[in-house]
């Protein structure tokens, strides 16, 4: 591949294969380039097989000192990741980002590789039995027949008039017409809080709910099956309530910044889904994305990484990439979300995962720690010390102004992955274990987050953390292993599962080289084969309260890229956070996302050849 000159500069050329466990580059130009450095990003640290000397590396980003590049005589330069065992998968596992530094310190990007999921004509599939809808309803008693609707008579009710401006948005309207069908309104009481009941006779339609949430999910559900089949709305009776009061998707923003407007285009997905929580993952080891008033410089040193940023271009930045969320965006998306029916509670990640925390605030680390802690991720010194004065002049407030933008009263502290050797060449820490009776670091960590729980928790917010984090029994705890989940609730934990197995939607579909995405392949079969609670742990099932899926942007450059893999997956998604267990099964969910194709493509999202 080649791209256009600029400014003077050469026009480089830039290919790569995967062979085997390695991956093998050829850069060329057309014309000298004296000794430049490439400079990338792959999903692992690397190593330099032939071809050019490693120079730098942080995490997966890595800069590769290169002799002379002569006009028409490509440059190879053969990689491999630097744990022998780690091999590439897909085309998601070459160089991402990728550019050169030339001899005056200007950079030349590279020809980028083709990225994302390869788009082509979704199979056919058989048409799915009974109610061509995700989730299923809890009961569908039909009377044979249909009714023809083109839009409905609305009663005045701000639920209706939200799945209104709904349907107008996302192309599937309307859903309100001036003489349209008749739909009319009863309030029962006696139903849960998202439960509605659907009466579709040929005189019109009755919804019944005890209040705005069942409304609104009654009110998706008609426009769900307009635009499933066509406006011919089959003759019968649904009944409906959620399994789980939790129905998240979580979205990192902290290595890829969505633009708000496809953050609103998420949301508007999930509502026709009836999921009703958005993780809002803005801080990372990559970045942190939130404009704070209580540290009026951290977004402004973090939210960029690059050249001359204290982050490299880590997870296909190149040589400049980023952005952060103001305060008006940040009331927008949950203006937005609230409309929808959807909470959204923020993600900041502590004492782990904060490598572009730490390198934009000073203070933060202890000067006299000599320890080798490096995270599984390949990130040196990027836990936050909590010996230091500093950490807690910062996260207190910081929390609080966090927490305060986001009604929903819950706040992710995070906690995850704290290696081994975290704190153990910190004097200031040894002094804190011996000061609290801590044995280890995994003490400190839990003392840490406990505090800072406790904070939130005078200001009214729940703290929220990942498996592993050590916080007490009155935190949300988001499972990434279901053991683990089992065992929170074990310990009287409410429960969110999280698996990455199979809940990991930025995954590939299928184990080829071809395709794309990062772990292990995830088909939409998956999800539907998955049990949220196991066999054997019956007993822990009322701890579990609710099922997130995650989409992780670490190749995700690109704000379109993350459609095709989000969708159809989160069909699997919803079905298993709303439905009774083995409601929809691997084939009628392959069924139900064919019908539910033209649907995503009225919406405008883009499809995968996989689904």
């Amino acid at each position: 591949m080649t791209t256009s000159a600029a400014d003077g500069l050469p026009m480089p050329t830039f290919e790569a294969v995967i062979e085997g466990a390695e991956i093998r580059c050829r850069i060329g130009t057309d014309r000298l380039l004296p000794a430049p450095v490439w400079c990338l990003s792959l999903p692992l640290p690397a190593r330099v097989v032939s071809g050019g000397t490693l120079i730098r590396d942080l995490a997966g980003y890595a800069e590769v000192q290169l002799p002379d590049v002569a006009p028409g005589e490509p440059r190879e330069v053969v990689l491999a990741f630097a744990d022998p065992a780690a091999r590439p998968l897909n085309r998601a596992w070459l160089p991402l980002g990728g550019y050169l530094r030339l001899e005056d310190d200007r950079t030349l990007p590279l020809p980028a590789l083709p990225a994302g999921v390869a788009l082509g004509a979704a199979p056919r599939v058989p048409a799915p039995e009974g109610l061509p809808l995700v989730p299923q309803p809890s009961l569908w008693r039909p009377l044979g027949g249909n009714l023809r609707v083109v839009g409905f008579a609305l009663p005045a009710d701000e639920a209706l008039a939200a799945v209104a401006a709904l349907a107008e948005r996302a192309g599937l309207g309307p859903f309100a017409a001036p003489g349209g069908v008749p739909l009319r309104l009863e309030a029962e009481a006696a139903l849960g809080p998202e439960a509605y009941a659907l009466e579709i006779a040929e005189a019109g339609v009755t919804l019944r709910a005890s209040g705005r949430a069942g409304r609104f999910h009654g009110g998706v559900t008609l426009l769900a099956l307009m635009a499933a089949t066509g406006g011919a709305l089959p003759l019968g009776r649904i009944e409906d309530a959620p399994r789980f009061g939790w129905r998240g998707l979580h979205l990192d923003c902290a290595r890829h910044a969505y633009a708000p407007a496809t953050l609103r285009r998420v949301l508007d997905l999930m509502a026709l889904l009836k999921l009703n929580r958005l993780h809002w993952h803005l801080s990372d080891d990559e970045g942190f994305r939130l404009e704070v008033a209580c540290a009026p410089d951290l977004a402004a040193r973090a939210a960029f990484r690059g050249e001359g940023c204290a982050v490299p271009g880590v997870s296909g930045g190149g040589a400049r990439s980023g952005g952060s969320y103001a305060r008006a965006d940040v009331a927008g998306i949950v203006a937005h979300a609230g409309a929808l029916g959807i909470g959204v509670m923020p993600g900041i990640e502590l004492p782990t995962h904060a490598h572009a925390l730490v390198a934009a605030l000073p203070g933060l680390r202890d000067p006299e720690d000599r320890g080798a802690e490096t995270s599984p991720q390949g990130y040196p010194r990027s836990v936050v010390n909590p010996a230091m004065g500093a950490a807690w002049d910062l996260l207190p407030p910081l929390l609080g102004e966090v927490a305060g933008m986001f009604p929903l009263g819950i706040a992710h502290l995070g906690g995850r992955d704290l290696p081994e050797a975290a704190w153990a060449g910190s004097p200031a820490v040894a002094s804190l274990m011996a000061a609290r009776g801590l044995a280890g670091p995994r003490d400190v960590q839990g003392w840490m987050l406990g505090r800072l729980a406790a904070h939130l928790a005078g200001l009214g917010v729940r703290a929220a953390a990942w498996d592993d984090a050590g916080l007490g029994p009155d935190a949300l705890v988001f499972a990434l292993g279901q053991e683990a989940g089992i065992a929170a609730a074990r310990r009287g934990h409410d429960v969110v599962m999280a698996p990455a197995r199979p809940l990991r939607l930025d995954a590939p579909h299928r184990a080829d080289a071809d395709d794309w995405g990062l772990g292990e392949a995830v088909a939409l079969e998956d999800l539907a084969d998955w049990r949220v609670v196991p066999a054997g742990a019956e007993d822990a099932a009322a701890r579990i309260v609710g099922v997130e899926g995650a989409f992780w942007s670490a190749a995700t450059t690109q704000d379109a890229q993350m459609e095709p893999l989000l969708a159809p997956r989160i069909l699997g998604l919803a079905a298993k956070a709303w439905e009774a267990e083995g409601t929809t099964s691997g084939p009628r969910l392959r069924a139900l996302a064919g019908a539910w194709g033209p649907i995503l493509d009225r919406m405008g999202w883009r499809r995968n050849r996989w689904a």
